[in-house]
């Protein structure tokens, strides 16, 4: 895939690009308006870019200055059993990153740090074999698309002793052929760059909205802007701004959740399988430097502050690969992701401001989804329907959000 970098340097919420004086000279009305340039919001404005629509790309920092800027990027689907219209819809999403980071790739001359490394899983106790052992013949009729076909299976012991330990295997290991990984920090650059290549697309970053209308939005800084169309894409900041386009609701439409992650500098092949044990992610990237994470924090004091969850993580981690044992830790890294309030992500109009899209709640699975959930927020602009399983509906987050208790 080429070279890329996880540092800071490269990532997007350091680059100027072409917003650096962009918030002094912002039309008065736009097209579309999109409201946050994490990883829902780039894309968004990638496929804008690509469908001629004039749009303004607001980040209240900078690109992906929030968690789209971690360490992670592991691709993963949900077990291949009990399928449904969602499970359906994120296979394809997976499947068809791949092709969207070729062409990415291939305008930006970028690459995004992309492999189809599979995956392990670690089976600890006895019971857990025979569940494992049933998925198998699910991912065989399930994980089909396209004519691709990848695999679920279970083994006794791991192909490579010390990339995941024997003993975190006293029932066996399920390897799986459909996992993915991506660097975070390369797609966004790649995205930014993208953007600031192509001319229909302005970006302002430092401005963020601070009230919503259903066709005017007001800025940070005083100033209004009318909208022929806006996506709400602003990560935790979401919730509150498309609850201000209808009734008072009984709960929040979603809430911020705390996730930790390191980096290590480890001489390993970057080629190895991502792991995943009971929410301890292990995920090799290109320049042999290792991701691991992450917490799911629902309480905390401070969103940017790494502290002994972490260590706990690393810890497990290390126990977990007798190869991460010893190997540096270059940066402990901490933010926060949204969470809607049924879990999947948020998408489409808003009943009571259609001109309004929701683009959020991603959580865990917005690297892997944000492309195509673009698509169908695009494709209102265009009078095609709303593609999009019913879970994942604005409509069906606010239907949750209204009932009490």
């Amino acid at each position: 895939m080429g070279h890329f970098s996880l540092g800071q340097a490269d990532s997007p919420a350091n680059a100027a690009g072409q917003s650096k004086d962009a918030a002094k000279d912002l039309p008065q009305s736009i097209e579309l308006l999109i409201i946050g340039g994490g990883i829902m919001g780039l894309w968004a404005a990638v496929k804008a870019e690509r469908l001629g629509i004039k749009t303004l790309l607001l980040d209240a920092v900078r690109p992906a200055a929030g968690a789209s800027g971690g360490l992670l990027g592991a691709l993963m689907a949900h077990m291949p059993d009990q399928w449904n219209d969602k499970k359906r819809f994120q296979l394809e999403a997976l499947i068809a990153l791949e092709t969207e980071v070729a062409e990415l790739e291939a305008q930006t001359g970028l690459a995004c740090g992309y492999r189809r490394s599979g995956r392990l899983i670690p089976l600890p106790k006895p019971h857990l074999r025979p569940l494992a052992e049933r998925r198998a013949p699910a991912a065989a009729e399930n994980w089909v698309f396209a004519g691709r076909r990848f695999s679920w299976t279970v083994r006794d012991l791991p192909s490579d002793p010390l990339w995941l330990s024997p003993d975190a295997c006293g029932a066996g290991v399920v390897e799986d052929t459909l996992a993915a990984r991506i660097s975070p920090r390369s797609l966004t650059t790649a995205l930014v760059a993208a953007i600031d290549a192509g001319r229909h697309v302005q970006r302002a970053d430092g401005l963020s909205v601070r009230r919503l209308l259903p066709r005017q939005a007001e800025l940070s800084d005083g100033r209004r802007m009318s909208f022929g169309h806006a996506i709400v894409a602003a990560g935790t900041g979401s919730f509150d701004l498309l609850a201000q386009l209808g009734p008072p609701l009984a709960r929040p439409l979603g809430a911020a959740v705390k996730g930790q992650a390191a980096l290590l500098e480890a001489d390993v092949d970057p080629a190895l399988p991502v792991v995943f044990l009971n929410g301890l992610y292990i995920v090799p990237h290109e320049d042999g430097r290792i991701a691991i994470g992450s917490t799911s924090e629902d309480t905390f004091d401070s969103p940017e502050a790494t502290d002994h969850q972490l260590d706990a993580l690393l810890r497990r981690a290390m126990e977990v690969s007798p190869k991460l044992q010893g190997a540096r830790v270059v940066e402990r890294w901490a933010g926060v992701r949204p969470k809607a309030i049924d879990r999947e992500p948020m998408v489409g109009p808003h009943p009571d401001a259609p001109q309004v899209f929701a683009l959020t709640g991603g959580f865990k699975v917005s690297f892997g989804l944000a492309h195509k959930l673009a698509d169908a927020a695009l494709g209102l602009l265009g009078g095609r329907d709303l593609l999009l399983p019913d879970g994942f509906q604005m409509s069906h987050h606010l239907q949750v959000a209204q009932a009490s208790g």
